[in-house]
């Protein structure tokens, strides 16, 4: 199940970006996507019907990407035990209570007498 709402994530989000790539900009920075000038891409998808269904698909696609990515953690949430990151899950004590080294405990000496 998981594996099959990953592959259709990716899916979606290749196809995001070539749905946006292919909408025409109406941002006149560096003076790129407007204006009729000679050459590029004027003439490509350039009908208000064509905006309009690009505009429609990239909300589509964008809806259904949002409802993947949720579903996905979702699936994932559900695996594991939750855990808190403040008291860990393995043995977190410090190295001073574990006792740093691998040698055994010496005999403190008998007192003289």
């Amino acid at each position: 199940m998981e594996l099959v709402l990953l592959i259709v994530h990716l899916v979606l989000a290749i196809a995001l970006i070539g749905v946006v790539l292919l909408q025409r900009s109406e941002g006149g920075a560096l003076g790129i996507g407007g204006g009729g000038g000679g050459g590029g891409m004027s003439g490509f998808l350039t009908g208000a019907a064509t905006a309009n269904l690009l505009t429609r698909a990239t909300a589509v696609i964008a809806a259904l990407f949002i409802a993947t990515s949720m579903g996905l953690a979702i699936v994932s949430g559900n695996k594991r035990a939750p855990t808190s990151v403040v008291t860990g899950t393995g043995n977190t004590a410090p190295a001073a209570q574990q006792g740093s080294s691998n040698a055994p405990a010496e005999e403190p000496p008998a007192p003289k007498q």
